[in-house]
């Protein structure tokens, strides 16, 4: 029992501690690892870098996301299990092989056996019980599943691409194939049941990569042969009502399909690239995208700012941020609450992402002359109390959106810009006057999208320098107002990740929104008259309360709902 000895030698547990550890394994058959665990000595990762260090192996925390299917295949689902050991990569003739136990004598004998068997040499890892079970749970079905598939479709390809030109095979054949619609069905469900966001399938010089965006990070989780690119392309193609023979521009698209009995829409987008055509698929879950206040994360006082602007008779209501930080999101959840049966609202969109019943909702079409400024022309003559503008892209458009906001209507748009404070400048920059901007802007709101952690498994833990000396910095020009409210541990402490079998052993689950939210008042109106530099109305901002995105995480760390790690990474590039 090494490492009950060993954390007996290094003073981690009593010899009181040891003995009954000792008496549980030889009670129970468990091995020293589960107990240790169990029994909460030491952390997982603490455990294997001194198992590590004892059997002198190199621990390895794999991607799960990351492993081709060509290696997982050379060990058996069921062997998996019984041994503890995954392959991990696959480079020629050689094996990197996971285990939990390469010390146990029946592995290292089967896994002899399988490399005689299947003809490869290996080299050992170590990893943790998470990572093999992170892998195990991630890929047995998708990898069964697509194997089928294209072992289906390369029994088909032989008997008939032969008989064919190549593209009439392609249009004829290939894409209309059992294995290439079940193909593209198991991607598409995997991004639903992963709670992805964005599928992207690429071409590059020797494979074809499918990447998942999950909690607003890509991960590469499937590698497919080049060769059934084009198949695959053209059946998203045909779902989405596009022109299979076109890749040499890009083409936009949607369809619907029903995935586990739920209907999700995806929005398609095509893209030519070096090796072929690039596809991005968005994934347009209405229980997802179609938010309520109350499931935003919004603090109490700026969910008051907000819901105070939007019923006013009249004025603009702004989101900003980068692509995919939720502003539409933001917009739908506006509607939603908005949507009443004696109002008219009227929506200018490029797309169409979500369908709400009793909105007016029209698609622009800037090919033919039908953008964003024509549109907005024409809502004014549709008797709208409600207009919502899916983005203000140039001066035209941000004129006639004052101006509508000037003449007695709600506006709802986004804008891009870093920060709320900068959504002002930005809009004089774009030529509307600045004395415009006070009696039409309502509400400034600027939003970021963090992982949320798992309330299962997440970890309290003391706040480190790096993380102390963040807090401290950021918390320096806080709001009075709001230093009143909020309580700061002492000693600092935040949480971290850790990974359970609820989150896939990432240790995040979902996302929650971080906000900037200015409102106009008298004194931010006169800056803006006198001097809209973005520092000045931040600084005054602040004063009247706004939290700046980084302060806004900071209290979520507190609250135990994100780590110090993601709102630096949402909020450094600000």
């Amino acid at each position: 029992m090494k490492l009950i000895q060993e954390l007996y030698g290094n003073g981690l547990i009593s010899e009181e501690k040891k003995s009954e550890l000792e008496s549980q394994i030889a009670r129970t058959g468990v091995t020293e690892e589960e107990i240790i665990l169990k029994n909460k000595i030491v952390e997982e990762d603490f455990l294997f870098k001194l198992k590590s260090k004892i059997l002198k192996k190199p621990l390895l925390k794999p991607k799960a996301e990351e492993i081709s299917l060509d290696a997982l295949e050379l060990i058996s689902e069921e062997a998996a299990i019984n041994y503890k050991m995954i392959p991990l990569f696959k480079k020629g003739n050689s094996v990197g092989i996971g285990m939990v136990y390469p010390e146990n004598i029946l592995a290292q004998n089967a896994l002899r056996f399988l490399s005689h068997k299947e003809n490869f040499i290996y080299e050992i890892y170590l990893i943790n019980f998470s990572d093999f079970n992170n892998i195990l749970k991630q890929h047995k079905t998708l990898k069964r599943e697509t194997k089928k598939a294209l072992t289906q479709l390369d029994k088909e390809k032989e008997e008939d691409i032969g008989r064919l030109p190549q593209q009439d095979a392609i249009s004829l054949k290939m894409i209309d194939d059992a294995p290439i619609i079940k193909m593209v069905l198991v991607i598409l469900r995997h991004a639903i049941e992963g709670n992805a966001s964005d599928i992207h399938i690429e071409p590059n010089r020797e494979k074809l990569n499918i990447r998942f965006r999950q909690d607003g990070v890509l991960h590469l989780s499937l590698f497919l042969p080049l060769s059934v690119h084009l198949s695959i392309v053209a059946r998203i193609k045909i779902l989405a009502n596009l022109k299979i023979d076109e890749n040499r521009i890009p083409q936009d698209g949607r369809f619907s399909i029903k995935i586990n009995n739920k209907d999700v829409d995806f929005r398609v987008a095509t893209f030519p690239t070096l090796w072929g055509e690039k596809v991005e698929l968005r994934v347009l879950d209405p229980l997802e995208g179609l938010k309520s206040f109350d499931k935003m994360g919004l603090r109490p006082r700026s969910l008051e700012l907000i819901q105070n602007a939007i019923k006013s008779p009249y004025g603009l209501v702004l989101s900003s941020g980068p692509t995919g930080s939720g502003k539409t999101t933001t917009l739908y959840s506006f509607l939603r609450t908005l949507n009443k049966e004696g109002v008219n609202i009227v929506t200018i969109e490029d797309p169409i992402e979500y369908s709400i019943d009793g909105v007016n909702q029209s698609q622009v079409k800037p090919d033919i002359g039908y953008g964003f400024s024509e549109a907005l022309r024409q809502i004014l003559r549709q008797d709208p109390n409600i207009i919502m503008v899916g983005e203000i892209r140039d001066e035209e458009t941000a004129n006639l959106v004052i101006h509508s906001a000037l003449t007695g209507h709600i506006v709802l748009s986004t804008i891009h810009t870093n920060s709320a404070s900068g959504v002002i400048p930005r809009l004089i920059d774009m030529g509307i006057r600045p004395f415009l901007i006070p009696s039409t802007l309502k509400v400034a709101i600027s939003q970021r999208l963090v992982r949320a952690l798992c309330e299962h498994c997440k970890k309290k833990v003391k706040a480190n320098d790096r993380a102390k000396n963040y807090i401290l910095e950021n918390l320096k020009n806080i709001s009075p107002l709001i230093k009143k409210e909020l309580e700061i541990p002492e000693p600092l402490y935040v949480y971290e990740v850790n990974g359970c079998e609820l989150c896939n052993f990432k240790g995040y689950r979902g996302r929650v929104g971080l906000y900037e939210v200015l409102s106009m008042t008298e004194e931010l109106s006169d800056t803006i008259l006198k001097s809209p530099i973005e520092n000045l109305i931040l600084k005054i901002a602040q004063k009247q309360g706004m939290l700046t995105m980084a302060q806004e995480g900071i209290i979520k760390v507190f609250a135990g709902q994100t780590t110090i790690d993601e709102v630096i990474r949402v909020t450094q590039e600000i």
